[in-house]
Formats: C-alpha cells, sequence, structure tokens
C-alpha cells in the first residue's frame, strides 16, 4: 500500500506554495495530503494570458500578487480567508480522478450541514454555485490535484482582481462573476472561525496520516524554484501566449488607440493612433514602448514621457486604463 504523509505548514506566500507543489510532485517518492494557504493573490491556469484575466491596475495598486500554477483551469482568488489543499498520488487513468480527490472534501463539508456536491468538470458547488474550483497534473505515475476552498473570502476583491470571462458568463446564463461563486460560511448552520474550518478539515484529512516536515534540503529546492520560476515576471505574466493587444479611450486630449504585439509579457511593434495633436512625431515614441514589460511602474516610466509628444496628456491615466 502506498505510503501518504499529511503536510501543513504557515507560509502564505503564494510563490512558494506553487514551487514546493511542484518539488513535492516530481522530486520527491512519497504521497502527500497537503494543506496550505495564501495570501491576496491571483492564481493563473498555467494556460491562461495574464493581461485578459486579471485586472492588473487593481491588483498592482492593491498588493494583490499574480501568480501562475502548474496546472490547467480558470484563474481564482486566494486570501486568507480561503484555504487550498493538494493531494499527490499515484495516477490510475481507468478512474474519475476530480471525483475520487472531492469525495472526501465534499463528505467533510456534509458533516458541517453543507450541502455540497461534486458538479460539471471541476467544481465542487453549494445550490449551484461555485465554492471550489480543482485542476491535476499528471507527471510521471503521479498526480497531483489541487483546489481552493472559499470559505469567507472578500468578495468584493475578488470580483475586482478577475477580468470577466464573457463567453463562461454567457455560456452559464449569469451575469458575473460574483453571481455564480458563494462563501461556505454562508451555508455553515452553525456559525465557525476560518481556524475552526481549517482545524477540521485537517483532522478529517489527516486522520492517522503520519505527518511531514519540510526538511532544510526541501526549503533550499523550493526557494531556489520559487526565486527561478515562480516569483519572476517571466514566468507569470510573460509565459502568456503571444498576443494581439488593441487599446482604445478617449481622454480629454482626443481618442489614443495603441495597439501592439504582447511577447513574453512585453510590447512589440507598437503603433498609436487618434485625433490628438502632437508637438513631436509621435514614431519616436512608439520605438521607445518596444521592450516595455507589461508593468504599472515599467509602463509609468515609459508613458512619462507622453507629454513631450501629446500635450495634456496624463500618463498616470493612461497606464491605469491599459492596465484594466
Amino acid at each position: 500500500m502506498e505510503k501518504y504523509y499529511f503536510l501543513t505548514h504557515e507560509k502564505t506566500d503564494p510563490y512558494f506554495n506553487l514551487a514546493s507543489e511542484e518539488y513535492l510532485l516530481t522530486k520527491k517518492d512519497e504521497y502527500f495530503i497537503y494543506i496550505w494557504q495564501n495570501d491576496n493573490s491571483v492564481i493563473l491556469g498555467v494556460n491562461q494570458d495574464a493581461v485578459k484575466e486579471v485586472n492588473l491596475e487593481y491588483t498592482e495598486k492593491n498588493g494583490v500578487k499574480v501568480a501562475r500554477r502548474l496546472t490547467g483551469g480558470g484563474a481564482v482568488y486566494h486570501d486568507l480567508n480561503n484555504v487550498c489543499y493538494t493531494i499527490i498520488a499515484p495516477f490510475n487513468e481507468e478512474e474519475n480522478n476530480y471525483v475520487k480527490f472531492t469525495k472526501p472534501v465534499i463528505e467533510y463539508l456534509k458533516e458541517l450541514g453543507v450541502n455540497a456536491e461534486f458538479s460539471g468538470r471541476n467544481d465542487i458547488t453549494i445550490d449551484g454555485k461555485k465554492i471550489s474550483g480543482n485542476a491535476q497534473k499528471i507527471y510521471k505515475d503521479r498526480i497531483l490535484h489541487h483546489g481552493t476552498l472559499l470559505f469567507d473570502s472578500n468578495m468584493n476583491a475578488l470580483t475586482k482582481a478577475l477580468k470577466e470571462n464573457k463567453l463562461k458568463i454567457e455560456s452559464k446564463g449569469i451575469k458575473s462573476i460574483r453571481a455564480r461563486v458563494t462563501n461556505i460560511k454562508e451555508h455553515l448552520k452553525e456559525p465557525i472561525t476560518i481556524g475552526e474550518f481549517i482545524s477540521g478539515l485537517k483532522d478529517y484529512l489527516k486522520k492517522d496520516l503520519e505527518e511531514y516536515k519540510f526538511t532544510e534540503i526541501d526549503l533550499r529546492e523550493i526557494n531556489k524554484l520559487k526565486e527561478q520560476k515562480y516569483s519572476t515576471f517571466e514566468w507569470n505574466v510573460g509565459s502568456s501566449p503571444k498576443g494581439k493587444i488593441t487599446f482604445i479611450e478617449k481622454f480629454d486630449f482626443g481618442i489614443l488607440s495603441l495597439n501592439f504585439d504582447l511577447t513574453k509579457g512585453r510590447i512589440e511593434n507598437a503603433k498609436i493612433n487618434g485625433d490628438f495633436f502632437t508637438v513631436k512625431d509621435i514614431e519616436e515614441f512608439e520605438k521607445s514602448l518596444n521592450g516595455v514589460e507589461l508593468k504599472r511602474e515599467n509602463l509609468l516610466e515609459a508613458f512619462s514621457q507622453i507629454v513631450e509628444y501629446i500635450p495634456n496628456a496624463n500618463p498616470i491615466e493612461i497606464v491605469e486604463k491599459l492596465l484594466k
């Protein structure tokens, strides 16, 4: 019988936690049930476009980290009123692994009097509203399954940090991100705190498992992976698919249209049009934008020169609207 360990810790850095998952999946021989939390962050699926999925202007202003996980699926919002769980197990292609690994979580919720159920491809829902999205990664003969549980998440921050996917929303016949998610806390028969919820979940999933603590070697390797991959702009934003971005907005100085290719998170082939007046050739400014990372601080520095070309242009206003 396979040997499973139970793992938890107090670190809430999303870059560390995502790096730890990859490390446990690819570098360890043991199997794990792992409980963890992230501080305020948006976690992207491995194949998603950060520019299209995340309100980067909001996340940068509000200290919300943008991180990319190693699994597919959609973007999710994490804060300390959520809890995440990971199961690393032998892979069995004959099983429905989503049903298998969400089952113990659903059973725990039912013990709390919550009418949770598995729904769709990978969700746990209550009365049709999502409280958990799940994703998986297969590596050799091993599988990583993880999910987020919305206990008492800040729905206002969640709504502002994530951009609405019109195709998803229209296909479900609903009006917004907020309309299709709910917090577990709202459905409890008896009120409990997030701490009590996590403690109960740990006890339920841990049962007779032996606890595992990260060794100094583990921590060194995880932090190395964090620094080289999971905390980098190149991985989190720059690995978004190459795409064509069209930005058009009306300002006091006139209409500004900015078209560019986004390659590894950087502006390329920038072209500016509009009905604004210029005092210098705008092509010079276009060239200065090429190679600029799509980060607020870099854009502000680049656009600080625009007033030399377009009188009365406000660099801060342009950047904020560009990142929305």
